[in-house]
């Protein structure tokens, strides 16, 4: 059984991040699931936990790219710089609609890439 286990993550470990993406909508389409649901529950129930907490400084981003806009060419040609994705999966991401070009990076990697993004022409949030 640990030898199946280990097997499967190290197929799992070779998709690319549009391919785990498809596999999250596939597995959810089959199971009838949805994977944004009990992080959207644990995340309501830890704000009104949290509601008396002092707030924290937010240390990681999510940069995402709202729209490629006219320069799309020049978009994918930034993707590619930060990402080191193929040139069809930067052409995917500059294609998709909140698609995010990076997770979780600091503060001034997120703020670097808006920049880099936004003089190629997207429209970018950080989140």
């Amino acid at each position: 059984m640990a030898a199946n286990l280990e097997s499967l993550v190290a197929s799992l470990s070779e998709l690319t991040v549009l391919e785990a993406a498809e596999l999250v909508k596939m597995l959810e389409e089959k199971w009838g699931v949805s994977a944004a649901a009990p992080v959207a529950m644990a995340m309501a129930g830890g704000a009104a936990a949290g509601a008396a907490e002092p707030v924290e400084e937010k240390t990681e981003f999510d940069v995402v790219i709202k729209d490629a806009g006219p320069k799309k060419i020049e978009v994918i040609k930034v993707i590619r710089q930060l990402t080191n994705l193929g040139l069809g999966e930067a052409k995917a991401l500059a294609e998709t609609a909140g698609g995010k070009v990076l997770s979780a990076v600091g503060k001034d990697a997120s703020a670097d890439a808006k920049k880099k993004l936004e003089e190629a022409g997207a429209v970018v949030e950080v989140k």
